[in-house]
């Protein structure tokens, strides 16, 4: 029997998966209802859009929340307070339902991504305290850090910072000069990124060493070389969000010297530790590498673009446009997301040996081809639009029109992931239910 702090994390990573569920429903009857504004009276867009962010955010928060707190148990680090690690979920859980409650009945307030009522912000700044006061007490009596405890640490206490930075905008200061809130705004967003990715990538090098059984790679050069340079990414890489802003020619230099070279690093990894797997375990934990295997793949095609993106004379034409939604999509969902998923199942099937339903390897691969479908069609649409914008100075309705096929073919693809996906949670989610019972 795993002690209590153990169940506090698989219910964290049952929340994050219905989360990321319920994300891509609404995600898909936003796609729609972008293309045929009305055809989901019930469900407009400016509802569907906030819901879907605010639930594939925090499917990404809540299962690297939950591994945390599942994993440092498991290796013999108990945590400092159980009870507080209860106290945070039910907080996250009563937030997110407000969040969600507000969205539906149409009551906003706050500004992009974080769109709920500002009072909701006060619950969460209390629970990610909670949270970084328990890890902190946790670890700190830890010593000799492998690299994924400083990954973690530092993805919790960015988080906070970044998150204090995208609420500045009620402070009459900021709000007063509209070039200083959005510089903010969008350096925060892009921080927040790095902060979330310092989680992930920091869980993917623990379930990678425990994977091979090699100790050695979470204190090699190259993880924290990784560290370092998504660190660096986190300070300095928002930059390349802010291009079109009046900002410093040196911040965006820097920007595009650093952009996304942690996610160079993090394919070599995964790359080398791959090779370095025996045929038995790879066998044994065949559902977890499958997903590994995926990211791995993503983030040599989301690096190619993103490098793309980083460039000044690009982003001028592709900022804005549905090619920053493909590069979101291919984080969120190729990189972020199949590195979770290959969590979740380690933590199910630590052992390996289960290999899940016929139908999870064909979610699988489903999700994987949709994506990539979804992923050309924006890109494509991406290009159509920065042209015809700045070359040829169409107004926004022939632009639409001229990009609706690359349009429908992004949502009947999207149509395709909610699929693969569903497929691949319906046996997670059943086999997260069924061992959170037989701890009971």
């Amino acid at each position: 029997m795993e002690s209590s702090g153990t169940n506090t994390g698989l219910r964290f990573v049952l929340l994050g998966q219905l989360s990321l569920w319920a994300g891509l429903a609404f995600g898909v009857i936003g796609a729609f209802q972008f293309l045929w504004p009305g055809l989901f009276e019930w469900m407009p867009f400016f509802k569907s859009r906030p819901l879907h962010v605010s639930l594939v955010v925090a499917w990404i928060f809540s299962t690297a929340i939950g591994g945390i707190y599942h994993y440092l148990p498991r290796i013999g680090v108990p945590l400092y307070s159980e009870r507080m690690a209860t106290w945070h979920l039910g907080i996250f859980i009563a937030t997110g339902l407000a969040i969600v409650g507000s969205y539906l009945a149409g009551r906003f307030g706050g500004r992009e991504y974080w769109e709920f009522p500002p009072v909701l912000a006060i619950p969460i700044i209390v629970s990610w305290v909670m949270f970084g006061v328990n890890y902190a007490a946790t670890v700190f009596k830890v010593k000799d850090w492998p690299v994924h405890y400083w990954m973690w640490a530092t993805g919790i206490l960015f988080f906070f910072i970044t998150y204090l930075e995208a609420n500045a905008w009620m402070v009459p200061y900021v709000r007063g000069n509209l070039v200083r809130e959005i510089t903010l705004q969008w350096k925060s967003y892009g921080a927040l990124v790095g902060s979330w990715n310092m989680m992930v990538y920091g869980t993917s090098i623990f379930v990678m060493s425990q994977l091979s059984g090699n100790e050695d790679l979470p204190r090699s050069y190259t993880a924290f070389l990784l560290y370092f340079l998504g660190f660096t990414n986190l300070l300095f890489g928002w930059a390349h969000h802010t291009y079109v802003l009046p900002a410093a020619p040196w911040v965006r230099g820097v920007a595009y010297a650093v952009s996304m070279t942690e996610l160079l690093v993090l394919a070599h990894i995964i790359r080398n530790w791959r090779s370095s797997l025996g045929v038995m375990r790879r066998m044994v934990h065949h559902r977890a590498l499958m997903f590994i295997a995926a990211a791995e793949a993503w983030i040599f095609i989301n690096l190619t673009l993103a490098l793309l993106l980083s460039v000044p004379a690009v982003n001028v034409y592709t900022h804005g446009t549905h090619i920053t939604v493909a590069h979101a999509m291919g984080s969120t969902i190729g990189i972020n997301t199949m590195i979770l998923l290959a969590s979740v199942y380690f933590m199910l099937c630590p052992k390996g040996g289960e290999l899940g339903k016929r139908w999870t390897s064909i979610g699988f691969w489903l999700t994987n081809i949709s994506l990539l479908t979804f992923f050309v069609c924006l890109v494509a649409a991406g290009i159509v639009k920065g042209r015809l914008t700045i070359a040829e100075q169409l107004s926004h309705q022939e632009i639409m029109v001229r990009i609706t096929p690359f349009l429908i073919g992004f949502a009947v693809s999207g149509v395709g992931i909610l699929t693969g996906l569903s497929l691949i949670l319906w046996d997670s989610v059943g086999r997260t239910f069924t061992r959170l019972r037989s701890e009971q």
